[in-house]
């Protein structure tokens, strides 16, 4: 079944307007993870993209799911040219062989199960027999990370999905669930947009941001020059002021850009899947 992509910005946002004829020929896919809404991301991605476009050469348009688990059959079938997603580690997507070329300069993640502030939950034990909110299955930080350290402490809780990051948090400002596991970063930009005040019942161990990935079967000479123009974007001024502009509508805190990396940097993501409790990850 072909990726159900959601058009996700009207043709003033098109991420090829004004782009040489040079860059004329097919574009290739960059998948991003569903976390927040499609305007949000298409938002954040489009000016980067383009910039690249335009630097490198090298034609690149955004595609979006409707949720982390169609973004994760996505890349298991190897639809997407360049990805961005921690996702890529699991078993089940692993198989096209994604190589990771840059991660985000950011400070590293983390999964935390959260509550608002004026809750009275105080501690992991009383969600004992709850229902807890998380983004999906798909969701490595949002899901996977807390669901194994609630088995290992033998607390059950009932599951309740929001279908990405932001939707989850949502449904826990609105009251419809008591505590949700969320990614750090995503919740404290969430937050400082929404005003919402939340306590961290518990935090674990860091693990580097979403990497951008590149499929085994791109030119090694198209990747190169879409991973030098991204890492040495924040060192132009054209590129600083639209790294600077996009994290403005995330309200991302710097710093931004990113930095050539690999699959060793990401191996506490390979080693968590090797051990983890959690069974049903998608």
């Amino acid at each position: 079944m072909q990726c159900r992509v959601i058009a996700v910005l009207c043709a003033a946002f098109s991420l090829f307007a004004g782009v040489p004829a040079a860059l004329a020929q097919t574009p290739y896919s960059f998948g991003v993870l569903s976390q927040r809404s499609a305007v949000l991301t298409a938002q954040y991605w489009n000016p980067i993209l383009e910039y690249v476009a335009h630097k490198s050469g090298v034609p690149l348009q955004l595609k979006i799911t409707r949720t982390a688990p169609e973004s994760n059959a996505a890349i298991a079938r190897g639809e997407y040219d360049f990805v961005y997603s921690n996702t890529i580690f699991l078993p089940a997507t692993a198989i096209p062989g994604y190589q990771v070329i840059l991660r985000p300069k950011a400070d590293t993640i983390s999964a935390q199960i959260v509550t608002l502030e004026d809750s009275s939950v105080k501690k992991l034990a009383d969600l004992q027999g709850m229902v807890v909110g998380f983004p999906s299955k798909a969701a490595f930080v949002g899901y996977a990370v807390p669901m194994d350290r609630f088995l290992r402490l033998d607390i059950q809780v009932t599951p309740a999905f929001g279908g990405n990051q932001e939707g989850i948090m949502g449904q826990l400002k609105a009251g419809k669930v008591i505590a949700a596991g969320v990614n750090s970063q995503v919740m404290r930009a969430f937050a400082a947009r929404e005003n919402l005040r939340y306590r961290v019942l518990w935090e674990s161990e860091g693990y580097h941001n979403l990497p951008i990935s590149a499929h085994p079967r791109l030119p090694k000479s198209d990747v190169e020059a879409v991973r030098k123009i991204l890492a040495e974007m924040d060192k132009d001024p054209e590129g600083t002021r639209i790294l600077e502009s996009s994290a403005q509508i995330i309200q991302q805190k710097p710093p931004f850009g990113f930095l050539p990396s690999s699959q060793h940097d990401y191996h506490n993501y390979i080693d968590f899947y090797k051990t983890t409790l959690v069974k049903d990850i998608e």
